[in-house]
């Protein structure tokens, strides 16, 4: 083993054990039930809500695979869909955070699912079962992604075993979730998006100087057609340019739509302390998440112009391009110690990023399981003591069926990221948007939303999207549309709410304009 690679190992395992530590010193804060178990007592800070919000939705996306697709195909398709979720970040905080904070604590929800519930007053808790099964359906291989992104990193950088390496991962992320529960990870993701940030900045610099300066970056990207347009995309490997039409380009934006019904992020705006500092967190985390992206944009058109000059090697396929941050750290890791140490804060910036929306959703998992539906679903009795080792044990159940799920080294981890997002997306969002803000809807409409959003999800992947032409578009889309048509429709059919939850309704609306 070199130097530098030493160099990065230490630089990974300080890193670890600081987030290790996070968990301990939060683990007696976690002791007062699942309540602070899962939503930290809603004293979340507007900025660890903010940042915690974001670093856990960005995951190892931002720093491998936005990167990769810009280096392989030009900015088309990474700048639409960085648009999409930008938008989505915005109107999540500005539509769904402060209404979604007062309406939960109004009805004294700490779940998602339990938000539904209560919202629609689902006494025999069918719609409180059907949204647990649906994080465990969509989080546990979401979760799997995350840990075979860890072990492959590993593998590839250092020819670590996959499986070790990404056990070890695995076991860090398990350590601090279960001792210190939602403060822990909150914090642990604000210190994980500073990290990540940190990467980004120091591979941007670094490869702009490697590559010649950015004159040369931005001459290299001109002399390819098409690279820098937002209506078309480039193929590098065969120089291939291909149309990106009105259909693509709104199929790339519909990404922001599921940020309204991602589980891990609404609970955030559920645990922070004031309603009213949501408008801190919204500037923050808004301004960090547009920064963020262009900036790992640009690094995968600087990483082409790092290969042109022989820096670092041409990747020959957009996925074997994520690697791209990967290897600018290795080269960079090769200029001495103290850059062997800032390659490694690099590669811990990666770690960072998948370890803090694994956390994030064992979490929102572990709740559906042990607060949803145990307790709620199937009545089963169990002290503050025993909830919150029920809770720690599922954890570390939902864990060993991720590893599972990833034991293949070959998986595709962005594949899987991708179908959760808009299975979250279908299923949560509408349900979520109309419970805030049309009070006809009624329990039965968010039902068949959920149900059918869900199974679009499925019918458009495998039966429409592979027809290809029109159809390939991202399946988000069309299942987002056809749940909530069917939330709108079923909900007009059914028994309207009765006065009392439209009380409720209109109180939180009142008390969202305080």
């Amino acid at each position: 083993m070199t130097t530098a690679q030493i160099c990065i190992i230490i630089a990974i395992a300080v890193y670890l054990i600081a987030m290790v530590f996070v968990g301990v010193a939060y683990s007696r804060a976690s002791k007062g039930g699942a309540d602070n178990f899962y939503l930290g007592g809603r004293q979340l800070g507007p900025v660890v809500t903010a940042m915690s919000a974001e670093a856990s939705d960005m995951s190892s996306w931002l720093l491998m695979g936005l990167p990769g697709v810009a280096y392989f195909t030009g900015i088309a398709d990474a700048a639409w869909t960085a648009i999409g979720l930008a938008l989505g970040t915005y109107l999540n905080f500005r539509l769904v955070a402060k209404r979604l904070r007062i309406y939960s604590a109004e009805i004294n929800a700490i779940t998602v699912p339990e938000f539904f519930s209560k919202r629609f007053k689902d006494d025999k808790k069918v719609l409180l079962g059907i949204s647990a099964l649906i994080i465990l359906i969509f989080f546990i291989p979401y979760t799997a992604s995350g840990f075979a992104a860890i072990g492959k990193l590993f593998n590839s950088l250092f020819g670590f075993d996959y499986m070790v390496s990404m056990l070890i991962g695995a076991a860090v992320v398990i350590l601090y979730t279960i001792m210190g529960g939602f403060l822990a990870v909150s914090t642990t993701d604000l210190i994980q998006s500073i990290v990540m940030t940190i990467a980004l900045v120091v591979v941007l610099g670094f490869g702009i100087e490697v590559a010649g300066g950015w004159t040369a970056v931005t001459d290299n990207a001109r002399s390819i057609p098409g690279y820098l347009s937002l209506v078309q995309m480039t193929d590098i490997s065969t120089g291939e340019v291909q149309d990106y039409g009105f259909i693509k380009s709104l199929s790339m934006l519909a990404w922001g739509l599921g940020y309204f019904g991602m589980p891990h992020i609404l609970l955030r705006f559920m645990g922070i302390s004031d309603a009213n500092k949501i408008k801190i967190s919204r500037r923050i985390g808004s301004i960090w998440v547009v920064i963020s992206m262009t900036v790992a944009v640009t690094i995968g058109i600087v990483g082409l112009a790092m290969s042109r000059v022989g820096e670092i090697e041409t990747f020959g396929s957009s996925s074997a391009a994520e690697a791209v941050i990967v290897k600018i750290a290795d080269l960079l890791s090769t200029h001495g110690v103290l850059a062997a140490l800032a390659a490694g804060l690099i590669i811990a910036g990666i770690l960072a990023s998948t370890m803090s929306t694994a956390d994030s959703q064992l979490l929102a998992a572990s709740s559906s399981v042990s607060e949803d539906l145990l307790k709620q679903v199937l009545g089963v009795k169990m002290s503050a003591k025993t909830t919150m080792w029920v809770a720690r044990i599922t954890v570390i159940v939902i864990s060993v069926i991720a590893v599972f799920l990833a034991r293949d080294p070959n998986s595709s981890v962005f594949t899987i990221v991708s179908f959760a997002w808009a299975g979250f997306g279908a299923t949560f969002a509408p349900a979520m948007l109309t419970a805030l803000f049309w009070k006809r809807t009624t329990k039965w409409g968010v039902l068949a939303g959920m149900i059918s959003g869900g199974a679009m999800v499925f019918i458009w992947k495998y039966l429409v999207k592979p027809m290809g032409g029109a159809w390939g578009i991202y399946e988000l889309l069309p299942a987002f549309i056809v749940a909530l048509v069917f939330i709108v429709v079923v909900s007009l059919l059914t028994k309207a709410p009765d006065a009392d939850t439209v009380a409720t309704f209109d109180k939180v609306k009142a008390d969202c304009k305080k």
